[in-house]
C-alpha cells in the first residue's frame, strides 16, 4: 500500500466513520478516490487532512467528512442521473462517478471545469458530462435528474433546482446565509417534498440568476 493509500484509509477511519458516515459505498469511494490529484499546487501533502482546501479562483475542496456527509445524504444505489451544481475540483464530481450511473456536473469558473475535466478523463471516468455556466438554472436539457448535489452556499433552493427534480428523488443544497449555512436534504415522493436539516455548515457562495446574485 503507497503512503497515498494509507492516507486515504486513515481518513475514513479516523474522520468519516466515528462522525456517523456509514453507507458502505460512500466509504469505500472515499477509500478510492485520489484526493490529491484534485486540490490545489502545493498543498497536496493536506490532502487528507480534517478541512478545507484552496483550489484557486477562491473555491475550496470541501472538508473529506462534509463531502461524504453530502453524498452519504444522496442515498445513492448505482442507478441514478445526478446533477451537481458546483464541479469545483472535481473531487465531489469523481465521487458521484464511482456511485451512481450517470453525473452532469456545471461550473461557472472556466479554468476550474477545464481543470477538473482534465483530472476525471485522466482517472479514466466516462460518465460525466461537465459544463461551464450558470448552476442555478440547472441543467434542463437532461432533466429530471434523480439526484442534485449544490456545492455552494444559497439564500434558498433555486426554483429551477426544485423543477428539474425527479419524483422520487433528492436535493442535497447548504442554504443561509453567506458566512454560514444549514445542510438541507428535500426528499420528494409522491408529489410530496420534505425537508430536514442535516446539520451546520459553511460554503463559498452560490453565485449566478437563482442564487447570491441579481444584487441578493
Amino acid at each position: 500500500m503507497t503512503d497515498r493509500e494509507t492516507e486515504r484509509q486513515e481518513m475514513v477511519e479516523r474522520q468519516l466513520v466515528p462522525r456517523g458516515i456509514a453507507d458502505r459505498r460512500v466509504l469505500d469511494a472515499m477509500r478510492k478516490v485520489p484526493r490529491h490529484r484534485f486540490v490545489g499546487p502545493g498543498v497536496e501533502s493536506s490532502a487528507y487532512g480534517d478541512h478545507a482546501l484552496p483550489i484557486g479562483e477562491g473555491q475550496t475542496i470541501s472538508q473529506p467528512f462534509m463531502v461524504a456527509l453530502m453524498t452519504q445524504e444522496l442515498g445513492l444505489i448505482g442507478d441514478e442521473k445526478v446533477l451537481e451544481i458546483g464541479t469545483g475540483s472535481g473531487y465531489q464530481t469523481a465521487l458521484l462517478a464511482e456511485l451512481a450511473d450517470r453525473v452532469f456536473s456545471i461550473e461557472r469558473v472556466e479554468s476550474l471545469a477545464r481543470r477538473a475535466q482534465k483530472t476525471i478523463e485522466e482517472l479514466g471516468y466516462q460518465n460525466v458530462l461537465i459544463k461551464i455556466g450558470d448552476g442555478t438554472i440547472g441543467w434542463n436539457e437532461f432533466a429530471p435528474f434523480d439526484r442534485i448535489i449544490v456545492t455552494a452556499g444559497a439564500p434558498e433552493v433555486p426554483q429551477s433546482l426544485l423543477e428539474q427534480l425527479a419524483d422520487p428523488g433528492i436535493i442535497a443544497i447548504p442554504v443561509g446565509s453567506r458566512g454560514f449555512q444549514e445542510l438541507h436534504v428535500l426528499e420528494r415522493k409522491d408529489g410530496v417534498d420534505t425537508k430536514r436539516n442535516a446539520g451546520g455548515c459553511v460554503f463559498v457562495p452560490l453565485l449566478g440568476r437563482e442564487g447570491w446574485g441579481n444584487g441578493k
